[in-house]
């Protein structure tokens, strides 16, 4: 179904905008009303090729949650409305699974910070602390806003981060890929050239010749170990503490 764009008023005049799928224009409308919303404006979001690995959530996707949520929430919208509204429009399947788990938790009796508790792999041990806070101080819809804000100022010092690691990060792989194609073909070729001369060699040439010898007895290990190395640290991207 095609995703739409809303923006609208409740029945106490609050703005309300938000994110939600439909079959049409029309139907959208029509679940607007039905939840008190009136719409002023709908527009059907341009169609994106989205390519997915894995089932882990995405940070800016939280970011775009929570701010949502505290729009929502300072509307005067109903808690269990809000949360079934972002449920349906989140894309990633994961996330959508996680907030339907917690609107009918809360719909069931419990509080918004115990539902978010049990899902620790997106909302952290802050992010539930301040909405137990704002629960308790009666001010939720300001705490959400205070954490939308900070998640998004996080994400993008993280992205600013990463880019400037991507560099450094490129160069040391291809002088690695470099040294490591000299030490294991050039550097035999002279090997054999200076055996054949039967020159005595001096120390350090010694050890790069060493190494290279080394390099080639164990080439399939070391290929081996790389690997595992690298997938030992994508497996491990996928706890939030380890995540940048």
């Amino acid at each position: 179904m095609p995703l739409y764009e809303y923006k609208g008023k409740t029945v106490g005049g609050r703005p309300v905008q938000g994110e939600r799928k439909a079959k049409n224009k029309a139907e959208l409308e029509r679940y607007l009303r039905a939840n008190k919303i009136l719409p002023t404006q709908v527009t059907k979001k341009a169609s994106q090729i989205n390519i997915k690995i894995g089932g882990r959530v995405k940070k800016v996707e939280i970011s775009r949650f929570t701010r949502q949520f505290a729009t929502m929430i300072g509307a005067g919208l109903p808690m269990v409305q809000c949360l079934e509204i972002l449920a349906n429009q989140l894309e990633s399947a994961e996330f959508r699974n996680i907030a339907t788990k917690v609107k009918e938790d809360v719909q069931s009796g419990s509080t918004l910070s115990e539902a978010l508790s049990k899902h620790k792999k997106v909302f952290d041990e802050l992010y539930v602390n301040m909405v137990e806070a704002g629960e308790m101080g009666g001010a939720l819809d300001t705490i959400l806003v205070r954490l939308a804000t900070y998640r998004e100022k996080a994400d993008g010092l993280a992205r600013k981060v990463k880019g400037a690691l991507v560099y450094p990060i490129v160069v040391a792989i291809v002088a690695g890929g470099v040294t490591f194609a000299m030490l294991t073909y050039i550097v035999p070729v002279f090997a054999k050239m200076f055996s054949g001369m039967g020159a005595e060699l001096p120390g350090p040439t010694k050890t790069v010749m060493s190494i290279s010898n080394f390099l080639q007895a164990n080439s399939i290990p070391i290929f081996i170990g790389m690997a595992a190395l690298i997938i030992g640290f994508n497996f491990a991207l996928r706890y939030p503490e380890v995540r940048l």
